[in-house]
């Protein structure tokens, strides 16, 4: 509890605590004085009133000024989703790609999360309980801060509701693109035991999950246990014939093989001919490498079914996931309540061949007099199979709640006061050639000339294969221990204000204090010579304080009309420094008639620094599979067959702990008929902008916008200016060797990738949901329901004198324009019938020179309720078997849009649930 302890010394956090009570004491004597005398005890049948995502004020309906979408337990398990990152993640509204666990070579390869209007992941707040979670340790493509959803276990969820807008106002930093709340079950009776087994037809991906749900309610108590275990082998690139060869490229060209084996004149960059030493890794990559040809380098040893081998395009995964609630009701107004979430996930997953390249790529030859690079890229038979290569993840998180909830005597006035605090740790482990890698195929260092190494190695050497021995004994594991966590302490109230000739005012108010931090500690072995090809490892750190205070207020003008309100000030103090934001939103509600409700927000919305933009000290890493885009394009070479693909470029980052929070606004005007019980369709613009928004380019982009600049053109005919203030940033973020260098000339040498505080991002789209409901008399009933979201604009401008980037339209983008979401369901007797249909629009193909066709998928299941108590289903998702839409465009393997798409074909399950009571 320092952290704790530590808050109390902090002046404004002195001035919260005191207003506490203040706040509770005025609240609950203005109620008293405002409720009128005469009010009958229940004029009417009064519905259920609940809170809402999105506002602290409880409400009798879901729907309000800003939509909210609400998914149920029911759902994900009809809809075939594995888990609450899949239910959101098909929502309509996440528009945008992300580098998810199953992405590949990521930074986060261990995390699932979602990037709701195509803002990006972290400007979506992700609640559970309507509660802050720890950040995942590491950072989302190296630079920002995330929520993992892949520990979420399903089968203690009540609900989902997303918002998808602005609502700082309510919840403070990050809610810019939307809010996900995951509402986990308060109530249970009995013990329910789910039991799902399933795989895939055409190989890997087989699981098995239990799941066990119990609880009891008593006059004084409500209690809720569960637990989820799952185990999941992975998927592998070699097990789908669509991507397991590069011959199986779909634009009908013949690929360059990979590179297994070469010698290479650093002078003229051309292969030295292995001549018949390939036949010495004849049996490699399953006997495919062989004596390839490059038509402007030479001969060199290759494989078509080399890259595929190592990439797991679906995780290994483990988990063990625990959730416990407990309220006990002291008296008929006051409760106390606690719970706690536990996890703890091994997951492994791989992206690349183990390979070496010659001590600071290139030495000089003794024997040839040629200044030479060597490389070997190592094969699964060498090192026994392609697992011994995994990177290995071990995860472990807990977060718990304890506070009390009552009201105020008979004044109608409610309070929480609740401290809710949460940590989550990993320790990353991965395989690294040790520092004898060198001497292992080039022999004894015999000196320098002019600065480079001087060898004389044995060529066959460089051609023999490993033993998984050799491998053993060349390699180790380096281990980095990573942990975030967070700790708030929120005090809320809610009531009417005053009664009008319409209604009653609501109010609700909170008070927060609370602090978050995180800390990186790499392998203390990454620098001092123990590993081949590693520089020390840099360690990060901090922590900062968040005080906060809000108000909202919802206020009945007449009858079929009301307005809403919020105010929150926010203020975060970090490295010195303070930094502080007040947001607000507006919003109207006004029902013609009974059946239609029609609405209309304006929000303003903020974010934070992330932590690591603040605080991370120089990061030095390389980014592997690179495209140096300039010289490709200069040489007249595609992407997927040039010279200059495939590269592991260096990159350098550093904080900044002088960014400036982001600023965004949010507007949407709706209407939502809903004529009957059967019947209702919602229709809404949105509009979201954002101002200062901090980005830390990644090094491809970069690369790819200094080709622009250099060429005054994209790939698909945009103009660019190299005078430009975003064509200055991008050719001095890249490093490269001088145009008439001895050796390597051009080449990128590093590139830079320091946070700034970008000018704006927009999107503009509409929503379009509805529902259906139907009997058929003897033949069932049925359901209906329909999302759609078509993005209208989202333009995007790095720096406010340059022209803004049309991201929509964009061939660079990997974002979708439009997504459906529709869907079926049957009910007759004791069965369930499911049909789920997802539609994504088109996408740029993989060389930007145009677009790949919409995509749809289709998800059903069948369930039989055997006795009140049982069921039995089954699930397949992609029915069709459908393989990820083909990129004709000679973008590379593996031929489809990767972080978009999956390709595992068809999935299925088994389900049995039953319920003891």
């Amino acid at each position: 509890m320092h952290a704790a302890l530590r808050l109390r010394r902090r002046p404004l956090s002195v001035l919260l605590a005191l207003a506490l009570p203040a706040l509770a004491a005025s609240a609950s004597a203005l109620a008293a004085e405002s409720a009128p005398a005469d009010r009958p005890a229940s004029a009417t049948t009064d519905l259920e009133q609940v809170v809402v995502t999105g506002s602290r004020i409880p409400r009798a309906s879901l729907e309000g000024p800003s939509p909210v979408t609400v998914i149920s337990k029911e759902d994900i398990d009809a809809q075939g989703y594995r888990s609450a990152f899949d239910a959101v993640s098909a929502l309509t509204q996440n528009t945008g790609s992300v580098q998810g666990e199953d992405f590949g070579n990521t930074f986060t390869p261990a995390a699932n999360t979602i990037n709701l209007r195509g803002f990006g992941p972290n400007h979506t707040l992700v609640l559970v309980n309507g509660r802050r979670l720890a950040d995942y340790p590491l950072a989302y493509e190296g630079s920002v801060n995330v929520v993992n959803l892949a520990n979420i276990p399903s089968a203690l969820i009540k609900r989902i509701e997303v918002l998808a807008g602005g609502a700082s106002a309510v919840y403070g930093s990050d809610a810019v693109a939307g809010v996900v709340n995951i509402i986990l079950k308060d109530k249970f009776e009995g013990t329910e035991v789910n039991v799902r087994v399933g795989g895939t037809e055409h190989g890997g991906g087989q699981n098995q999950r239990l799941q066990l749900v119990s609880g009891r309610s008593g006059e004084r108590y409500d209690s809720v246990f569960g637990i989820e275990l799952l185990n999941r082998e992975a998927i592998w690139g070699g097990q789908r014939d669509f991507m397991d060869s590069l011959l199986d490229n779909p634009a009908g060209t013949a690929l360059l093989p990979t590179q297994v084996g070469y010698r290479r004149n650093a002078r003229t960059n051309g292969f030295i001919d292995p001549g018949a030493n390939c036949a010495t890794l004849g049996g490699l990559y399953g006997g495919s490498t062989f004596r390839a040809n490059n038509p402007r380098q030479g001969w060199y040893c290759g494989s078509n079914e080399a890259s595929p081998a190592f990439w797991t395009v679906q995780t290994e995964k483990k988990n063990a996931d625990a959730y416990g609630s407990l309220t006990w009701h002291l008296n008929d107004r006051t409760d106390l309540f606690a719970d706690v979430q536990l996890g703890v996930s091994s997951i492994q997953n791989n992206t690349r061949a183990p390979s070496w390249t010659s001590d600071n790529n290139y030495f000089y030859n003794q024997a040839s007099g040629l200044n030479e690079i060597w490389y070997r890229r190592i094969a699964p038979e060498e090192i026994g199979s392609a697992h011994a290569n995994n990177n290995r993840f071990l995860e472990r998180s807990w977060a718990f709640t304890t506070g009390v909830r009552g009201s105020f005597g008979e004044s109608g006035w409610d309070y929480e006061l609740a401290y809710n605090r949460g940590r989550y740790e990993n320790q990353t482990k991965r395989r690294q050639f040790l520092a004898g890698i060198n001497e292992f195929y080039l022999g004894p260092r015999l000196g320098t000339r002019n600065g480079i190494g001087v060898y004389n190695p044995d060529p066959s050497r460089l051609y023999r294969p490993l033993t998984p021995a050799d491998y053993e004994r060349l390699t180790g594991f380096h281990e980095s221990d990573n942990a975030a966590w967070i700790q708030n302490l929120a005090f809320t109230v809610n009531g009417d204000l005053f009664e009008l000739p319409a209604g009653p005012v609501g109010f609700a108010g909170v008070v927060e204090a609370g602090s978050q931090g995180y800390i990186n500690r790499p392998d203390p072995h990454l620098g001092d010579g123990t590993f081949w090809n590693t520089s020390a490892g840099v360690r990060a750190e901090g922590e900062r304080d968040r005080y906060a205070i809000g108000a909202e207020i919802s206020v009945p003008l007449f009858s079929r009309l009301t307005a809403s309100a919020a105010a929150r000030y926010d203020e975060f103090r970090f490295a010195g420094r303070k930094s502080g934001k007040a947001t607000w939103n507006a919003g109207l509600e006004f029902r013609p008639f009974d059946s239609l409700l029609l609405r209309a927000t304006a929000a303003t919305s903020f974010r934070a620094p992330d932590m690591n933009y603040i605080f991370a000290a120089e990061t030095r890493g390389y980014n592997p599979g690179m495209t140096d885009y300039w010289r490709c394009r200069t040489a007249g070479q595609p992407y997927d067959d040039c010279d200059y693909s495939g590269l592991a470029i260096d990159y350098t980052s550093r904080g900044n702990p002088d960014l400036k929070p982001e600023a965004g606004k949010s507007y949407g005007v709706g209407l939502v008929w809903s004529p009957s019980d059967r019947f209702d369709v919602s229709l809404d613009y949105y509009s979201i902008r954002l101002e200062d928004e901090v980005t830390n380019l990644s090094s491809s982009r970069i690369l790819r916008e200094e080709a622009d600049c250099r060429l005054g053109r994209t790939v698909g005919g945009e103009p660019r200016d190299i005078r430009s203030p975003l064509c200055q940033n991008a050719l001095s973020r890249v490093i490269r060797n001088p145009s008439d260098a001895a050796v390597q000339p051009d080449q990128v040498r590093r590139v830079l990738i320091n946070a700034i505080n970008a000018a704006s991002e927009r999107t503009d789209g509409i929503d379009l949901k509805s529902n259906l409901r139907w009997s058929a008399g003897r033949y069932g009933d049925f359901a209906a329901r329909l999302g759609y979201t078509l993005v209208l604009k989202h333009d995007y401008r790095q720096f406010a004198d340059d022209p803004a980037i049309d991201l929509r339209d964009s061939l660079d983008s990997t974002d979708w324009r439009s997504k459906v979401n529709a869907g079926v369901t049957w009910n007759i007797g004791d069965w369930t019938a499911n049909l789920t249909g997802l539609r994504y629009g088109s996408l740029p193909n993989g060389d930007g020179s145009g677009r790949i066709a919409p995509y749809a998928r289709y998800n059903g299941s069948v369930a039989y309720r055997f006795n009140e108590q049982g069921s039995v289903a089954l699930i397949v998702n992609n029915l069709r078997d459908s393989r990820p839409p083909v990129d004709r465009s000679g973008g590379g393997w593996p031929f489809y849009p990767v972080g978009n798409y999956d390709p595992y074909g068809r999935q299925f399950w088994l389900e049995v649930n039953y319920r003891f009571r």
